[in-house]
């Protein structure tokens, strides 16, 4: 599928006067916590909540966009996972009747909500997280933003919240990376990190759903998420911290899920683990995930991960390298797998939209150190690996149609 600058046009919130080519800000507006459209001051919670016509580029706005988007100055080695500012991002907001307004881009900028706001006084949020990549030829892919969309309403469902639709999503999704075209890194180098949030953003006091929601896609250059990059990462597992319990939210990508593993993943990391891996509440025994990744344990032929239960987020990267290890002839379970069963694997890796595939080089529970593959990267954990990032940069075949094409 091909999406073009100039049939649907990325959005740019500053109009330019007649002849002028758009300014592509490089700092956030002056007077935070507000942003500037058109030389007026709006806050997020003023934005009106009717749907309003987007403005769209014509021919010649496009053609003058094109000018201004060259790929960005930037030391792509040394990337990193990290936030750098880019030009805009998008925002769209839900009143009480359920209906999200039609959105529009504006500059990358603070944003300002009521303090008594649904997402900071109850936590009523939820994120996803998807990457746009950068073929050889300069066209730009997506991958799988559906999927993120379907998720994204799953979560909200549990949330108590209103969900763009489908195709808003992915057309949000579009806009944004059009308008920040010049920020996907070039070919091999990285690829550009989308961050759609959804919260409630109307002021609440007493515990109930919010009455007004805010939708946002900010965007982000990055490169590997762990320091290791395609190198084996130091697990420690848990057992005392839990992730989620049977009957909460680690199944949705709420706001909360992440921030109450900051404690275990500091300890852990202050011991010279890259990050922890979580075993199930009820009889902590049994794999969940780690921090913010999957896990796949890999014995003889068969790849085994933890079943989707409530409790373990159905990560699309995860879903991914499931077809794609069937595909070539693994066995894949997804089962209860038991932390005796991690110890006894020839391999173990991480999946997740940050970091991709990312091999496991050690394991150390109670005290018991076990490593794999010699410390070097496994030969399953390698031929996913490049399978699935050849796909998604366009290098090869795209034979499972699960990306998306931006001219």
């Amino acid at each position: 599928m091909e999406y073009s600058v100039a049939s649907h046009g990325a959005l740019l919130a500053a109009a330019p006067l007649a002849g002028q080519r758009p300014r592509l800000p490089l700092s956030p507006p002056p007077s935070p916590p507000s942003i500037q459209i058109q030389n007026r001051l709006y806050s997020i919670s003023s934005l009106p909540l009717k749907a309003r016509p987007v403005r769209r580029c014509g021919a010649s706005l496009a053609s003058n966009y094109s000018q201004t988007s060259e790929i960005v100055d930037l030391d792509w080695e040394n990337l990193g996972f990290g936030l750098v500012q880019t030009d805009y991002m998008y925002i769209s907001k839900c009143g009480q009747d359920g209906k999200f307004s039609e959105g529009e881009l504006v500059p990358f900028g603070p944003i300002a909500l009521n303090p008594s706001s649904g997402v900071l006084n109850y936590g009523q949020g939820l994120f996803e997280g998807l990457k746009a990549y950068r073929k050889p030829d300069g066209s730009i892919l997506l991958f799988r933003p559906k999927e993120n969309a379907l998720r994204m309403q799953t979560g909200a469902e549990r949330m108590c919240m209103p969900a763009p639709s489908v195709e808003q999503f992915v057309d949000a999704v579009k806009q944004t990376v059009l308008a920040n075209k010049r920020w996907v890194p070039p070919t091999g180098k990285g690829s550009l990190y989308l961050r759609p949030l959804l919260m409630g953003s109307g002021a609440v006091l007493g515990l109930a759903p919010a009455p007004e929601y805010t939708f946002i896609i900010f965007v982000s250059p990055v490169g590997n998420y762990f320091k290791e990059g395609l190198a084996p990462i130091n697990l420690i597992v848990e057992d005392k911290f839990h992730r989620a319990t049977p009957g909460g939210t680690g199944s949705v990508k709420t706001i909360g899920n992440y921030a109450s593993v900051l404690m275990a993943q500091k300890i852990a990391k202050e011991k010279g683990y890259s990050d922890v891996l979580y075993l199930d509440a009820v009889h902590k025994k049994y794999l969940e995930e780690v921090s913010s990744c999957n896990i796949f344990v890999v014995k003889g032929n068969v790849i085994s991960t933890p079943a989707i239960k409530g409790t373990i987020l159905p990560g699309i990267t995860r879903k991914s390298i499931i077809d794609v290890a069937v595909s070539k002839g693994f066995q894949v379970e997804e089962r209860l797998v038991s932390v005796d069963e991690l110890l006894d694997a020839d391999e173990v890796f991480c999946t997740g939209t940050a970091v991709v595939v990312s091999p496991v080089g050690s394991i150390t529970y109670q005290g018991k150190r076990v490593e794999y593959g010699h410390q070097g990267v496994g030969v399953v954990s390698q031929q996913l690996y490049t399978s699935l990032t050849s796909l998604q940069m366009g290098q090869t075949e795209d034979w499972m149609g699960w990306t998306m094409q931006l001219n």
